[in-house]
């Protein structure tokens, strides 16, 4: 990603990507996203079946079992195969091959498991997820498999040979022995083991409880919000938080009801948060923070806490403002309820930026229709990075809902790049999340072939009716894009080793390349290419998308505030043990004192915080990666985000090496300089600021 050059392809790979034309079986992407087509893709081999993901014994459940098995065999030679190698790249090598072996049944797993409409399917999903996690779990606290690593590692002849990458992913390896404690004796190490299952088990009840909704008997309610809520018998269930509900008494009433304290879910959560740090404390770090953030931008909890304390302190006026705004407003619509609290934050913010900028997502949807927003992106990549994206047909049993579409990523002379495959509607039991999933990851293989990567995204947008185009809300498009980022960095991390392929890096880097994307979704440049209104072709007229941008800033500090109160809540619970209180205590002194809204008594917020499953410890990551975004922003794309020269600099340094780079050096290498906590803080800051022009036009 410099000007005019890309980065230099192996000559194996080079030979594998070359000569692929563009298939009969492809179709321009916004076709397969239009109303008309009602019925999935599919190609000429009408009599073949497949199993999902062309992977063939996925055509029923009970694949998995053989999926599985033959992934375990597999990793059994592999096994025995590093043992008796000769120290040297293949040994490498075999250990990438060991992790593709189990990461290409456990991957797949993991999304099938929450995402297949089938419960059959997602119930064997969930077992090979365990076994496979349990066996990983026992391969990092193996000794004779971490010897045949370690004879590499310490001979430093043959350590200065190796290629970055190869010597990066030789470490990284090592690192996964070293935190699973490889160096503890026996029953130590079995003790680790048996800590790293139930932390498993652990993460995925509290997942399946933060989301349980929570059950009051009706009388209890005035009879006139009822109707707000879903009724069960005598009773109503609450399965959110109702954060856009005019009604104060229905967004009191649920805010209460959904986050009531359990006490099951209490004792998950502290079993979890106990046994990361018995385990980080095992292996020898001070903290499970100190465990997790080993290897990422941040490099240590202290460096966090400087972050998020300097974030807070900027933040401080602007966010008593931005509540000081919310009061009022609060005032003039409930003079006899003025006091601001938990659950009026969204809802009254939102109502500022729609009087203050006239924001109606109704007057934006006609020109964000799904097809369109599509080529939008299609056209992006095309300028930038010389990608496009086709639609492109599938077999029978290769998708689990008709409406979802597979497109092939394509480069205008490397040929095919992987596949994404866009679940995109809601449907019955489908999770209502906006997510990446990476299904399988991208490597060189023995034969000189590339693996191509093959990623999920899975969106929750409502069905259009038939015959009229599915419209976006201005959220829905930015979080499309949003998405697309991750894919793009899965397509485009093309790297040798799949244990460092695309996402696979640090946290605080990986949201980096999504979030950049939002920039993007919000430049009247990029937007003024596709958004076109369904009907009359109108396109959207600047102070649309100018309004709609400053809207944004609106309350954008106490929103940012609120971000860094998780964020610390994360950190203290993945600190010191044992905590000096119970987590509901932590909650409550926290929220009064980086927050600055009052707790609500018998409350448990936190056991609704699923992030702090996937990132424990980690929640810092999306404030410091917008940081970097921001940055990356204005100093090589506000001025013209269609730089081709640009894109290829971003894609050489920032997206080509994966996990495969520390990743403050490929920030450094797209900036040219090494940014300091400051200059996080002050980009973050200086994003809240209005835009003039806009701002007096509007006035």
């Amino acid at each position: 990603m410099l000007a005019g050059c890309r980065r230099a392809l192996p000559a194996a790979l080079g030979r594998a990507l070359r000569g692929r034309a563009v298939s009969t079986s492809w179709c321009p992407v916004g076709t397969a996203f239009d109303a008309k087509q009602q019925q999935p893709l599919r190609g000429g081999a009408a009599g073949r079946d497949t199993g999902l993901f062309g992977v063939p014994e996925l055509s029923c459940p009970e694949g998995f079992q053989e999926a599985q098995d033959k992934a375990l065999q597999e990793s059994e030679q592999l096994v025995q195969k590093a043992c008796s190698t000769p120290p040297g790249p293949e040994t490498v090598m075999i250990f990438d091959q060991l992790s593709d072996s189990l990461c290409r049944v456990a991957d797949l797993a993991d999304f099938v498991k929450v995402a297949h409409p089938d419960f059959a399917f997602r119930e064997a999903a969930e077992e090979a997820c365990r076994n496979i996690g349990t066996v990983v779990e026992k391969l990092n606290t193996d000794v004779e498999l971490c010897q045949s690593l370690r004879r590499l590692l310490v001979d430093e002849t043959l350590m200065s040979s190796l290629d970055p990458e190869t010597r990066r992913v030789a470490e990284l390896f090592m690192f996964d022995f070293e935190i699973s404690g490889i160096h503890l004796d026996e029953e130590k190490r079995k003790k680790a083991v048996d800590l790293n299952i139930r932390i498993l088990d652990l993460c995925n009840e509290f997942l399946i409880g933060a989301h349980i909704p929570n059950k009051i008997d009706k009388h209890v309610l005035p009879e006139h919000i009822r109707y707000n809520f879903t009724a069960e018998g005598n009773y109503l269930q609450v399965a959110g938080l109702h954060a856009d509900c005019p009604d104060d008494l229905v967004r009191e009433a649920a805010y209460k009801i959904f986050l009531h304290s359990n006490a099951q879910q209490l004792a998950r959560l502290e079993e979890l948060l106990a046994s990361r740090n018995s385990l980080a404390q095992l292996v020898g770090y001070d903290t499970f923070a100190h465990r997790a953030l080993q290897g990422t931008m941040a490099k240590n909890p202290e460096t966090v806490r400087q972050f998020l304390e300097k974030l807070s302190e900027q933040l401080s006026k602007r966010t008593q403002k931005d509540f000081q705004m919310m009061t009022k407003m609060k005032m003039k619509l409930n003079p006899h309820n003025s006091m601001l609290m938990p659950w009026d934050h969204p809802y009254y913010s939102g109502v500022l930026r729609a009087e203050r900028y006239n924001i109606d997502p109704g007057l934006y949807c006609p020109f964000f229709s799904l097809g369109a927003c599509m080529e939008g992106l299609n056209s992006l990549f095309s300028q930038l990075l010389g990608i496009s994206l086709y639609a492109e047909q599938t077999k029978r049993g290769e998708i689990w809902s008709e409406d979802v579409r597979k497109l092939a990523v394509v480069h205008e002379t490397e040929g095919l790049l992987g596949y994404i495959y866009c679940d995109f509607f809601q449907r019955p039991d489908k999770p209502h999340q906006d997510c990446h999933f990476t299904v399988r990851g991208g490597r060189l293989k023995e034969n000189g072939e590339y693996q191509l990567p093959v990623v999920v995204l899975m969106l929750s947008l409502p069905k259009s009716a038939r015959g009229t185009p599915t419209l976006l809300s201005p959220g829905m498009m930015e979080n499309l894009f949003h998405e697309m980022g991750h894919a793009m960095h899965s397509m485009l991390g093309r790297t040798r080793y799949q244990h460092v392929t695309g996402t696979r890096c640090p946290t605080d880097f990986a949201e980096v390349p999504s979030i950049l994307m939002e920039y993007f979704a919000n430049d009247y440049r990029v937007v003024n290419q596709f958004a076109r209104h369904y009907k009359t072709g109108q396109p959207l007229p600047k102070n649309m998308v100018s309004r709609l941008c400053e809207s944004k800033k609106v309350c954008a500090a106490a929103d940012m505030q609120l971000q860094v109160f998780y964020a610390v809540l994360d950190q203290i619970y993945h600190g010191k043990h044992p905590l000096k209180k119970s987590t509901t205590e932590i909650l409550k002194e926290t929220q009064e004192r980086v927050y600055g809204l009052p707790y609500v008594p018998n409350t448990a917020w936190q056991l609704r915080f699923s992030h702090l499953v996937g990132y424990g410890a980690k929640y810092y990551s999306y404030l410091m990666s917008r940081a970097v975004a921001s940055m990356v922003w204005k100093q090589c794309f506000a001025q013209n985000p269609f730089d081709r020269a640009m894109g290829e600099r971003y894609r050489r340094e920032m997206l080509a090496h994966g996990g495969g780079k520390e990743p403050m050096l490929m920030v450094q290498g797209m900036l040219q300089k090494s940014p300091s906590v400051e200059d996080f803080v002050d980009a973050l800051v200086s994003d809240l600021d209005h835009d003039f022009e806009t701002f007096i036009m509007d006035s």
